[in-house]
């Protein structure tokens, strides 16, 4: 049988965050399993204003070359050459990357126009933030697809729970291996001027209101005076006013304890964050599923979250990182301290080493062409 030609509509890098970048990897997955794969590109995903000045792609990255299957989100005449262009190529299905409704009409027009059979790889089902019209959108969204893939059970349930005709296949998010040569714990913290026999905590990541950065912060205050030598290390790009969060740490009489890494991570620099970490914290409020959690299990990091959502899925309490069960500052400085106690006594390596041989990138994509195959045109 030829190999299954999948067209993968997605931001790839130099597009930052963590969709492009789970594309990337999915490529080169379905790739290795044997499928040939054409990359559907985005040069331009939204207005310049919407940014507020944040750079969209990695920095100092090279941008990426225009091509006849290039999309500009913001230019409908993209979309109708593209739609063109797929319906020439004629591959046996097309899958989408969709993070946001506010997709749905892009992909509807695809859809129609190129026509083609469409799986979404649905990594949210509602936006982190409201979006006007949202309900009309997921309608929208839902009829214009032969069938979804979702990275967790509670994206599948609660689409179900919209459209309980809708083909689904649920799977996971499959782990992150580290790009760069990790460094010593001890080394790394000499990197980045930290205490070598501290506690050390990682925010990672886009800093958005969901992430629940504040309540961490009021948690820390009550953990240093448990962990006195405790230190909280926040490294991403802020999508909110970072001084807000600078001028709550001086509040609470935390500077000291908190060190503000601002701005995107490269991936170079990402292992030596990890590696200087004991542990990774998800304090969220909501979360479907998180990216940084497979991030630090592929680095050998436990995960301390909050059962928010699809969390409590990829984090096995005991195992791979602590669960906090309770919602608040209190319970999560009670569940960061509780870790520190009892962590030389928890199989986190043995834990975190097989979640890793579980969620890798070849049985993700093995199970992901079985689904394509049934949604294809070869299955017609």
């Amino acid at each position: 049988m030829k190999p299954l030609r999948i067209a993968l509509l997605s931001p790839f890098p130099p597009f930052k965050g963590g969709i492009a970048r789970f594309s990337d990897r999915l490529r080169q997955a379905l790739q290795a399993a044997g499928c040939e794969v054409l990359p559907v590109p985005f040069r331009r995903l939204w207005p310049r204003w919407l940014l507020k000045g944040r750079p969209a792609t990695e920095p100092g990255a090279e941008p990426s070359a225009s091509t006849p299957l290039s999309l500009d989100l913001m230019n409908p005449f993209t979309w109708f050459s593209v739609a063109r262009q797929l319906r020439r190529s004629c591959p046996d299905v097309l899958l989408v990357a969709c993070w946001s409704g506010l997709l749905a009409p892009l992909l509807a027009f695809v859809r129609r126009l190129g026509g083609l059979p469409t799986v979404v790889l649905l990594h949210n089902f509602t936006a982190h933030e409201s979006i006007p019209g949202d309900a009309m959108l997921k309608c929208l969204l839902v009829s214009s697809s032969d069938g979804f893939l979702t990275l967790s059970r509670s994206v599948e349930s609660e689409l179900l729970g919209f459209s309980p005709d809708a083909r689904t296949c649920s799977l996971f998010h499959p782990l992150y291996e580290s790009q760069a040569p990790a460094p010593s714990g001890a080394d790394a913290r000499r990197r980045l001027g930290l205490p070598e026999d501290a506690p050390v905590l990682l925010f990672f990541g886009y800093v958005r209101e969901y992430k629940g950065l504040d309540t961490l912060l009021e948690a820390m205050a009550a953990v240093v005076r448990e962990l006195p030598a405790a230190r909280l290390m926040v490294a991403g790009e802020f999508f909110l006013d970072s001084s807000r969060f600078r001028e709550e740490a001086r509040r609470l009489g935390i500077e000291r304890a908190v060190v503000f890494r601002e701005g995107y991570v490269p991936a170079g620099e990402v292992a030596t964050l990890m590696a200087a970490a004991d542990a990774v914290v998800l304090p969220y409020r909501s979360a479907t599923q998180s990216g940084v959690a497979p991030l630090a299990f592929g680095h050998g990091v436990p995960v301390i979250a909050c059962s928010a959502g699809g969390l409590e899925a990829q984090v096995e309490h005991g195992r791979t990182g602590w669960l906090v069960r309770q919602e608040g500052a209190e319970a999560l400085a009670e569940g960061i301290v509780e870790f520190f106690r009892e962590r030389d006594r928890l199989p986190l390596e043995e834990g975190i080493a097989e979640v890793c041989r579980k969620l890798s990138w070849q049985s993700f994509a093995a199970e992901a062409v079985a689904f394509l195959e049934t949604c294809s045109r070869r299955s017609a």
